[in-house]
């Protein structure tokens, strides 16, 4: 923990403190070649934070408003399904990511919709219960 505490409190302190940042406008001009190149460590270090930040941000905002039917019957107020039961022969695969092209039940576009966004999404699989 003392390493974590020195490189916090004393190392980075002291290397900010030691570079080349000017106290005008006009100082930037007046900068030499090693001076602009003790900069380039950290700007790369904030414009990588940065890139990182926008891209968690556009990813979030990608995900739309919060609705997580994109377009499945967008005309009526709540999507509500009914299988009977008797009429599954061996076992069917519902969808519970709302991407798939054969709602209600599963093509598989979870896998897409899981690998863009993280998800773990997956099926509902019901099937009659065996007989021991």
């Amino acid at each position: 923990m003392y390493i974590v505490s020195n490189v916090v409190k004393v190392t980075i302190p002291n290397y900010l403190a030691s570079l080349p940042i000017p106290d005008s406008i006009g100082g930037w001009f007046r900068l030499g070649v090693r001076d602009w190149l003790a900069l380039i460590p950290p700007t790369l270090a904030i414009g990588g934070i940065s890139y990182y930040s926008y891209q968690t941000i556009k990813k979030a905002n990608e995900a739309g408003n919060g609705q997580i039917n994109p377009s499945i019957r967008k005309d009526i107020n709540k999507v509500v399904d009914f299988i009977d039961i008797e009429d599954i022969t061996e076992k069917a695969s519902l969808c519970r990511c709302w991407r798939s092209k054969n709602w209600p039940y599963c093509d598989g576009a979870h896998g897409a919709h899981n690998k863009a966004t993280g998800d773990n999404t997956g099926p509902v699989v019901i099937r009659h219960k065996e007989n021991k």
